[in-house]
């Protein structure tokens, strides 16, 4: 997996809890339909890795979520002083708890290098999962892609937006950013303008 889609992959599954546009959180993997509508849209970067992905399950989205708590755990952690994202801050497991999980998830299959070598094209490696069920193939790829990321250059640039109602982190793309997205800064700018104008009425 490259870096690009390590960052990607990570980002995507701390998405998968998200502002509901009512002033809550929505959780995109609450049931077996949100999980596979999920990996239908961003696991492509695990197919090689885990030889496929079929159908979901209830364990397997169990698996993924107590992933996806363990990842947020330690964002939250990364981004202090900043304040965590709203969504589970409440939830958060302690650190070694969230470093155990993380770790056992990944370690859960064994991987080796597949050499490829085709003509005219230059060799490849894909990584390859030993034969096991696929719920541990597929928490071990995004406990490992979590792992990747959290050690490596991005993490820096890791925050939480602080937009009102964005539970979102997102990875800075220039020292200026203060928000995941354009709407988010459109939002945070008019409530402080409705502040402004609130306090002086």
């Amino acid at each position: 997996m490259s870096s690009e889609q390590v960052v990607r992959l990570s980002l995507a599954l701390s998405g998968t809890l998200r502002h509901d546009g009512a002033g809550g959180v929505a959780d995109d993997l609450a049931d077996v339909p949100g999980l596979a509508s999920w990996l239908r849209a961003e696991a492509e970067p695990l197919r090689s890795y885990l030889g496929g992905i079929g159908a979901a399950d209830e364990p397997t989205r169990a698996a993924v979520v107590s992933v996806r708590l363990a990842m947020r755990s330690l964002f939250a952690e990364a981004v202090r002083p900043e304040p965590p994202s709203r969504a589970d801050a409440h939830a958060l497991l302690p650190s070694p708890v969230a470093l155990d999980r993380l770790n056992l998830a990944a370690a859960a299959v064994p991987v080796h290098p597949v050499l490829g070598w085709p003509d005219a094209a230059a060799p490849t490696v894909a990584w390859r999962g030993e034969p096991d069920d696929e719920r541990s193939r597929l928490a071990a790829g995004l406990a490992r892609a979590a792992i990747e990321f959290l050690s490596g250059p991005n993490l820096d640039q890791l925050r939480a937006c602080q937009a009102p109602r964005c539970v979102r982190y997102f990875v800075r793309s220039s020292p200026r950013q203060q928000w995941c997205r354009p709407s988010c800064g459109n939002r945070a700018r008019v409530a402080r303008h409705y502040q402004r104008h609130a306090g002086t009425a």
